[in-house]
């Protein structure tokens, strides 16, 4: 019998962010339902591919840009023509759409959009800006499907576009696995949380612009004049050294932990008093969904976009401004006096499961779908 033609999942891995672990789950999960699939992947630098924790096939293009990797892609395409291509970013989609008309093949080619690209350009150039939304209008209406992560994510899209895009499907992120609950058992590797203390208020994400961990020390300062408690940063980036020295003014320092990257964060997630989600943009935070399975109490800017959706409008947990460090610590104080209920935060993220998503990756995958906004 003739084997059938795998699902390939085209990623770059270059760090240690949690959508390439998100990726990954997905990854297992289509090989769960359907098989063969594997990855093809332009960069291999990960923390999680070097674990060896994921049991996929991955296959090294072997070339350092995604822009770079079309001849090669196109020669996969034509010898091995998988059943369908899932592009996940959005170098990668354009790469895919170029790569099929070199190769000539009828692969069916979807895109994944994780990310609220108007509000992550929002403060580029109107140079930068055209650079982002003309390939994207070239691009995008020329996949079979488009999979965004969150209605927010699908609208703001379509007003990119300037039209509408019928092949758009929302579906959730494959975050929560038996692993992560499995992981969040093991002790949290930290002093403050092997000993009943003080709260400990948690923000886990790359120490970057977009997740604006300026205004959290800035809530935190004015949630400790309140009460003694304590922060931990779980993640590392180029804004490390400029949040040290912030914390140091605002005289919080010694009460702020920079944790850097750390392996496993979920037995932080689990112990924390509340953590808190800072960002200016996002698509479908992650982290967010992580404390919210485990059932820890929340606290989440109304950025672009996931939290709304998530909290159901703020009725879950509450829903605060962004780059208001009022009303943050307003809330985390609010919630560290009265949690929200942990079995309602686990069920506002229910359809976040790894065996949920990827059923409907599969069903987009192979064509099987009805296509909608969500």
């Amino acid at each position: 019998m003739t084997p059938r033609p795998p699902i390939t999942l085209f990623l770059s891995f270059s760090g240690q962010g949690g959508v390439e672990r998100m990726l990954l789950n997905l990854a297992e999960g289509l090989c769960g339902l359907y098989r063969p699939v594997e990855i093809l992947a332009v960069k291999t630098r990960s923390r999680f591919l070097e674990s060896g924790k994921t049991s996929v096939p991955v296959r090294s293009l072997g070339v350092n840009h995604t822009l770079q990797s079309i001849p090669r892609l196109a020669l996969y395409l034509r010898k091995v023509r998988p059943e369908s291509l899932l592009a996940a970013k959005d170098r990668a989609n354009q790469a895919a759409i170029m790569a099929r008309a070199l190769a000539k093949t009828p692969t069916r080619i979807v895109f994944r959009l994780g990310t609220t690209t108007s509000a992550a350009i929002a403060h580029k150039s109107r140079v930068h800006k055209a650079a982002w939304s003309f390939p994207m209008r070239f691009f995008y209406p020329r996949a079979d499907a488009v999979v965004a992560v969150s209605r927010g994510v699908a609208e703001d899209l379509q007003q990119i576009l300037g039209q509408p895009l019928p092949s758009i499907v929302v579906i959730p992120n494959p975050v929560i696995t038996q692993r992560l609950y499995e992981q969040a058992e093991q002790p949290a590797d930290h002093p403050w949380f092997r000993h009943a203390g003080p709260p400990v208020i948690v923000g886990m994400g790359r120490l970057t612009r977009q997740k604006d961990f300026p205004t959290l020390l800035r809530a935190f300062h004015k949630v400790h004049e309140a009460l003694r408690c304590r922060l931990v940063l779980l993640g590392d980036g180029s804004h490390r050294s400029a949040l040290e020295t912030l914390a140091h003014r605002l005289g919080v320092a010694e009460d702020v932990s920079f944790a850097g990257f750390v392996p496993n964060p979920y037995p932080y997630l689990k112990r924390a008093s509340v953590f808190v989600l800072s960002s200016i943009w996002e698509g479908s935070p992650n982290a967010l969904t992580e404390a919210m399975a485990l059932g820890t109490p929340v606290v989440a800017t109304d950025c672009p976009s996931g939290p709304r959706e998530m909290l159901q409008d703020g009725e879950v947990a509450p829903l605060v401004p962004m780059k208001d460090p009022e009303a943050m610590a307003k809330a985390i104080l609010r919630v560290l006096e009265n949690p929200p209920d942990p079995e309602r935060l686990r069920e506002a993220v229910a359809d976040y499961t790894v065996d949920k998503s990827a059923r409907r990756y599969l069903d987009v995958l192979l064509g099987r779908h009805s296509t909608h906004q969500g």
